[in-house]
Formats: structure tokens, C-alpha cells, sequence
């Protein structure tokens, strides 16, 4: 019987292959659409799970207030990765990390170094820890020396065979000696770890032994034990504060207890943060990697499931609209004995025909659009073509989805009465008309949504990059590790300045792009109280960076070598007058002291203070920073003058290749770096684009196919009209409008939502733009143009045939 079904299932989709095609079409693009959102949204959900016991892995993470700032860290002190598995039977292990940036890497024997991006300090149970495996090498022994350190494969395979690499000696950053002591698969690209590629032993740094508290430099990894409970371990953690912190700062702030420190508006608070948890719901300073945000897998699924919906009421809708051109066959077939729920199988049956015909196209799609998708989202994702759950998911999903699409029109079309259809007086009433209508609202309100988020996403993303940031990021050069020049750097400086394209040029140890921060407690007026401190960036910058960058000085003046003074001058922002009690010009000439650890403070006097300029991203606050003069070789910028940049460029490679041979010369505009903060919000746009076209496009395959049939239906009303002296302007507007009303109702239902929804997105940024008037009325006008466009051709098609054909039409 199923047989028979099937086979007068495919003989009705050759009978109608414009109605099957809309419909495969359609289907194919919502779920090709779905399948990958739905790829993309396993990857994110499985980052970090492939490490040995994740569900037990906990990070450590401190929430901290003190000296006027807010501090969300993800990391703590050295001891208190000891001091946890020693103090609690629930800690089975404990690895701590510090990072350390970018590195260069040279075989003793080599006269060019090799860029490694990311590099840390791991301690030696590393690899027990989240059960990593070496391809050479002892986890028993690797990282237990100081001076050894452990590479990726890719990283190992730079500098020499794999096989041959233990014992080979690397020279990192032209100063230090390492003996390699094994190497490792390159880590998953869906771990926290995927960047790092050189992980050194913490055993050779001093500052990891030392039992400073109040230091936060260090990434804390706990592994509790299989019976433990995290929430039975949360509350004795916070017994830390009292035990060792509190101790510890009571040599600084003599007589500080914590009521006092909590009674000045203070705190400091640990909590866990589990492993598999970090790459969506974390965003700390200083993560060791990028984060996702849980938000955009939630608004993924949603575009996921509203492209599935599209298509399935695009299915319903053509399916029910088609229904007058079966009507005769519901009736021949029920006067011939067929019952009702042989015509619901019957119909359901080419559903799912069309389903899975549908979801064979769909993974031709996917395949297709894979490369391009992965590029969009910046993603390595595959299709697991050999994964049996893959296969199985796909098979229910399809069933699923063909039963589901299927079912109204299946139980609607079973239901005709025989009498009225085969006389035809009952073909006025088919079709469904009210739910058709209330689909196609649905559909293009889902649409609306999807334009309005596009639209906002975009506008956010060139407020951005258009707004006044404090500073001039155009037509500037960063050129990387500037100290690979060694004593030469202040020469490679001076050389590039004497260069006629080059305007000046600065070393410093920070600038406003992203990267890693340094907070240090100030103190006015020498006072050591901690109702007093002040916590404040610290930056080491020469007397050109202010120039460079063209920032602006709004009292005081800037440094000058010629002063000898200005060694212990400082320039503080703006926002640090309001974290010092002081207004503009009372600041000039204020002394602050630093360094809490000493007994007599060292003096720093305000010599200037420069307009607040964005450090971070526009998510967050200005904080208070100050500037000192001191020498830095960590980055350097070079302010270009207009004209051939990659002339210029290649001229100042040549100096650094005069002065630094065999370092490598890396350089990247400022301007991009910056944009690099806001890669997740442009992939969002980027991806809210495409999936709003795919929407759009589903919606008007919909529009279009009920255009056509609504033209077929009314064909004698057409001609009676044509003979009536109706235009064809007349008839193509009537035709027209019915489905406007449909499209202007939908764009009322989506505007009220789409303006709270993105209002909601927009309060993430600390500076942000408001959803204007003119940005929702865009978006109405573009889904009403669409609209007209589709229905406009079978509007003017249907209204130019001859009055006399039509009226012959049955």
C-alpha cells in the first residue's frame, strides 16, 4: 500500500512541477540554512569538552571594587592554586597559566626568528590535567625543569622534525634558552587553548613561587574530585579572603579589616567558573582567548527555527492555495470509496516526498555554501558525512518536518465535501483564504525582524568606526615587536622619523588597541590609607606618543627630555580627575605617590591631563589611566603622511632590516587592529545579512507561487473586468493591494519588536546609537518594495491576457 502511495505521490509532483519546484525550493533553502546555523551552533556548545573530566574543570575568577575601579578578573594570585589543593579535599589537581603574548623563536644556530602569536607559562601538570597526550616526550617529566618548554606540532615543525625535536634548544626573544622538552598535537579549535602554541615551565619563573596575593597575573584551573559538589566548594572559598589575602594586605594597609574595606564601598569575591562555560558566558579582562557570547547562539537558533518555520508555511500555504486545482480529486476519490484517512496518508506521503527530495538539495546547498559560511562566522567547520547521529538526526528532522508541513493541508484537503466539489460550487470556499493570510503575515514579519536587525547591527558597527575616539587611528602604522632591534631600537626610531613620508613616531608600552593592561594603586599625596588608593592604568610612553597620536592635551603640557624632572611627571585622563576629587586645572601640580610595597612612596607630580580616549572597546567605560615617561620598546607606531603607504612601508622595512637582521618585520594599520574588537559584532551583521536574504527570499517564493495561484483563481473575474473597461493599471493595483494589506499588517506586528529587541542588543555597548525612526521605516519600504516586485509580475501577467480567453477559462 505504501508502495501505491508513494508512487501516486510522485506522479502528482510531475503533474505540477512549477508547485513542486516553489516547494522543494523553498524547503531546501530553509533547511540548508538551518544545517549550517545548527553546525555552527554545535561547535560553540562543544568548546573545551573534548578535555579529560571538562565537566569537573573550574576556573577560578575574581570580582573585584578598589581605588574608584571595577575589575571582572580572570585570573588570581600565584599561591592560590597551592593553597586550594592543599586547604580542600574537594581539588583533585590544580595548572596555573600566564601568558605572555606573542614570542620569537630561533634554533641557537639560526639568524631569523619565527613569530609565535600566543605563549604561556604552564605548570608541569599541564598535561595530566586535561589529559593531553605528547607525540614526543614524558608527561611525567615535561615542564617539571625550568627552561624547557613544550611545542605544538605546527609550532615544533617551524624549526625541525618532529621525531628529532626533543632536546633541540630554542633562543625566545633573542635572550633566553629553552630546551625543548616535547610536543603535542595542535589543540582543538574549539578549546581556549587553540592559539597557544609554546607553553613554557612555570618552574623558571620566579613570581610564580612567590606568595604575593594581591597580584592578579595567573590563570587558576581547578579539577575537583568525582563526588565533589561546586556548590558545596563555593562558600568555603571564599574563606581564602580572610585566610591569606587579608594578611597579605594588612603589611600594606595596616589595621584593614574587612568590614572597614567593605564599609569604603570595596570587594573582592571569588568564584568558579566552569570550563565548558568560558567561551559563552565569559567575558573577562584578559580571557586567554576570544569569546562567544550565549546571546548569539540564542539569536542563531532563533533564525535557525524561523527559516525552518518559512518554509514550512510556505509549504502550507502553497499546499492549501493548490488545493483548488484538487478539489475535483478529493471529490472522484471520496465518491469512489477512498476514506478520510486514506487521503490524509495519501497527502502526508507526498509531503514527505518532498521533504526529503528537499533535504537532498539542502545538502547539496550546504556543501556548496560551506566555504563560505565558514568564512562568514570565521569557523573550520565540517560536515561529519560519516557520523551515524548525523545521519539519523537529519532522517528524523526531515520526517518531522515533511509530517508537520503536511498536516494542515493534508487534514484541510480531506475534508472537502464530494457533492460540492465535483459540481464546483464549492470552490469559492477553497483554499483556506484566513490562514494563507495570517501565514503569509507571519512570514513577512519574521522578515521585517531579520531587516531591522541587519539594519541596526551595521549602523552600530560604523558608529564605531566613525566615532571621535580620542585619538587619530588613521594612517598609522604598529609596527610589533620593536624590541627584536635590541640597542638599535632608539636608532630604527630616529632613522623612520628622518624618512620624508614619515610625520613621527613613538615607543611605548601600551597603545589604545587591544591587548593586555597593567593596574597599579596610586596614592594622593603620599597617603597610604586604602580608602585612599587609586587604581589607574600605567602607561610608559616617550614624548612623542601624544603627537603621534593625535591626542589632545586640555590642561598642562606634555614631556620634554629636557626636563629632567618629567622622569617622575605623570599625565592622567579625565576620567581619573573625578577618581582623585580634583577638577581640571586643580589637578596640575597634584603629587601622587606609587608603589605600595615600599616604605617610602615614590613621588609622581600631574604634570598634564589629556581628553579621555578609548583604550578598550565601546562596550565598557573610560577608566582612569596616566601616562609616565620612561623608555619602552614593546610597541611602536608610526604616523604616516599621505601618499604611496606600501612605498612607504617597504622603505621603513628596509631600515629595520639594516639595523635588525633576521628579526622578521610585522606592521599592521591601526585602524585595523582596532576593528579587530568588534569581530564578533561584524560577523553577526555579515550573518544576520545573508539569513535576512535567505528569509526574504523564502517569503517571496511563497508570495509569488500564491500570486499565481490567486490569478488563476480569479481569471473570469479578470476578463469580466477587462470587458467592463478595467485598465490593466486597474486590475494589476487590486491584484496587488490584497497582498500589501498583508505585508503592511506584518510590518506593524514587526517594527514595535524589532525596535525593543535591538534596543536590547544595543545596551551591551557602554556607547551606543538609538534605534532611529528612519531605520524602521527602511525596512518597511524595503519589504514592501520586495513584495510589489514579486507579486507585481504575476499581477501584470494575469491583467494583460485577452478578456476573451479568460472568460473561456473553466
Amino acid at each position: 500500500m505504501f508502495k501505491n502511495y508513494l508512487k501516486i505521490a510522485w506522479r502528482s509532483l510531475k503533474k505540477q512541477p512549477f508547485f513542486a519546484f516553489l516547494n522543494t525550493f523553498g524547503l531546501a533553502i530553509g533547511m540548508a540554512g538551518a544545517l549550517l546555523i545548527s553546525l555552527y551552533i554545535h561547535d560553540e556548545l562543544g568548546f573545551d569538552k573534548m578535555f579529560a573530566d571538562a565537566e569537573r574543570i573550574y576556573r577560578i575568577d575574581a570580582d573585584i571594587k578598589f581605588g574608584g575601579a571595577e575589575i571582572d578578573a580572570s585570573q588570581t594570585s600565584a599561591p592560590m592554586a597551592g593553597t586550594l589543593k592543599r586547604d580542600f579535599p574537594q581539588v583533585q589537581s590544580t595548572v596555573r597559566f600566564r601568558d605572555q603574548g606573542s614570542m620569537l623563536l630561533r634554533k641557537t644556530d639560526a639568524k631569523t626568528n619565527i613569530k609565535e602569536l600566543q605563549t604561556t607559562f604552564a605548570d608541569s601538570t599541564f598535561f595530566d590535567f586535561f589529559g593531553i597526550k605528547l607525540l614526543v616526550g614524558d608527561v611525567k617529566t615535561a615542564l617539571t625543569q625550568p627552561n624547557t618548554l613544550v611545542l605544538t606540532k605546527t609550532a615544533a615543525e617551524k624549526h625541525f622534525k618532529v621525531e628529532n625535536a626533543l632536546g633541540q634548544n630554542l633562543i625566545l626573544n633573542n635572550t633566553h634558552n629553552y630546551t625543548v622538552a616535547g610536543v603535542i598535537h595542535d589543540l582543538p579549535k574549539n578549546s581556549f587553548l587553540r592559539e597557544h602554541s609554546v607553553f613554557m615551565a612555570m618552574a623558571g619563573l620566579a613570581d610564580s613561587r612567590e606568595n604575593l596575593w594581591g597580584n592578579t597575573n595567573y590563570y587558576t584551573f581547578i579539577k575537583l574530585i568525582p563526588t565533589a559538589n561546586i556548590q558545596d566548594f563555593q562558600e568555603p572559598l571564599a574563606s581564602i579572603l580572610e585566610k591569606y589575602l587579608l594578611p597579605w594586605a594588612q603589611q600594606v594597609f595596616p589595621g584593614l579589616t574587612m568590614e572597614s574595606f567593605a564599609a569604603s564601598g570595596n570587594y573582592y569575591r571569588y568564584h568558579t567558573m566552569p570550563l565548558t562555560d568560558i567561551h559563552l558566558h565569559s567575558n573577562r579582562q584578559s580571557e586567554m582567548s576570544a569569546n562567544s557570547s550565549i546571546q548569539n547562539v540564542y539569536i542563531l537558533s532563533f533564525i535557525a527555527l524561523f527559516l525552518i518555520v518559512l518554509a514550512s508555511v510556505n509549504f502550507m500555504n502553497l499546499s492549501t492555495a493548490h488545493s483548488l486545482k484538487r478539489a475535483k480529486e478529493v471529490g472522484i476519490r471520496k465518491t469512489l470509496g477512498s476514506k478520510k484517512l486514506d487521503l490524509v496518508r495519501q497527502f502526508l506521503i507526498e509531503s514527505g516526498l518532498i521533504s526529503f527530495i528537499s533535504l537532498l538539495l539542502a545538502l547539496v546547498l550546504a556543501f556548496v555554501m560551506l566555504p563560505l559560511f565558514n568564512n562568514l562566522a570565521a569557523k573550520a567547520i565540517s560536515i561529519p558525512y560519516d557520523n551515524i547521529s548525523f545521519w539519523s538526526i537529519l532522517f528524523v528532522a526531515a520526517l518531522v518536518l515533511g509530517l508537520f508541513s503536511g498536516s494542515y493541508p493534508a487534514f484541510f484537503m480531506s475534508r472537502f465535501m464530494p457533492a460540492k466539489t465535483l459540481k464546483g460550487s464549492g470552490q469559492k470556499s477553497v483554499g483556506g483564504a484566513g490562514i494563507r493570510n495570517a501565514l503569509v503575515v507571519f512570514q513577512f514579519a519574521i522578515s521585517v525582524l531579520l531587516i531591522i536587525a541587519t539594519l541596526v547591527v551595521f549602523q552600530q558597527l560604523n558608529f564605531i568606526q566613525g566615532k571621535n575616539l580620542g585619538f587619530k587611528k588613521e594612517q598609522v602604522v604598529l609596527i610589533d615587536d620593536a624590541f627584536a632591534a635590541g640597542n638599535q631600537v632608539n636608532t630604527f626610531k630616529e632613522e623612520v622619523i628622518k624618512r620624508s613620508q614619515v610625520e613621527s613616531a613613538t615607543l611605548s608600552s601600551f597603545l589604545p588597541t587591544p591587548s593586555s593592561r597593567s593596574n597599579t594603586s596610586f596614592f594622593r599625596e603620599g597617603s597610604r590609607e586604602q580608602e585612599n588608593a587609586i587604581q589607574m592604568q600605567i602607561w610608559n610612553v616617550d614624548e612623542d606618543y601624544i603627537p603621534t597620536l593625535n591626542m589632545e592635551l586640555v590642561a598642562g603640557r606634555n614631556f620634554d627630555n629636557r626636563f629632567g624632572t618629567d622622569s617622575s611627571a605623570v599625565i592622567i585622563n579625565e576620567a581619573a580627575l573625578p577618581v582623585l576629587g580634583v577638577e581640571t586645572k586643580e589637578a596640575l601640580g597634584l603629587p601622587i605617590s606609587q608603589d605600595i610595597d615600599s616604605q617610602e612612596p615614590e613621588y609622581y607630580t600631574i604634570i598634564g591631563v589629556v581628553r579621555n580616549f578609548h583604550y578598550e572597546s565601546l562596550r565598557d567605560d573610560i577608566g582612569a589611566l596616566c601616562l609616565v615617561m620612561g623608555q619602552s620598546t614593546g610597541n611602536m607606531a608610526v604616523k604616516l603622511k599621505p601618499g604611496d603607504f606600501s612605498k612607504t612601508i617597504a622603505g621603513i622595512e628596509g631600515v629595520w632590516k639594516k639595523l635588525a637582521p633576521g628579526q622578521p618585520f610585522n606592521y599592521r594599520f591601526m585602524d585595523d587592529s582596532f576593528n579587530t574588537v568588534y569581530d564578533a559584532e561584524q560577523r553577526l551583521g555579515r550573518i544576520f545579512l545573508v539569513f535576512s536574504v535567505l528569509s526574504i527570499l523564502i517569503a517571496c517564493l511563497g508570495l509569488f507561487g500564491l500570486a499565481t495561484f490567486n490569478a488563476q483563481k480569479r481569471t473570469k473575474e479578470i476578463g469580466v473586468r477587462k470587458v467592463l473597461g478595467a485598465t490593466v493599471g486597474q486590475i494589476s493595483y487590486r491584484l496587488t493591494t490584497d497582498f500589501l494589506k498583508m505585508v503592511v499588517l506584518a510590518i506593524l506586528i514587526s517594527l514595535p519588536i524589532g525596535w525593543y529587541v535591538m534596543g536590547k542588543w544595543l545596551e551591551d555597548f557602554s556607547y551606543r546609537i538609538e534605534v532611529q525612526w528612519w531605520v524602521l521605516l527602511l525596512a518597511a519600504f524595503i519589504a514592501i518594495f520586495i513584495a510589489v516586485l514579486t507579486v507585481s509580475y504575476q499581477s501584470i501577467k494575469a491583467a494583460v491576457v485577452n478578456p476573451v480567453k479568460s472568460l473561456r477559462t473553466e
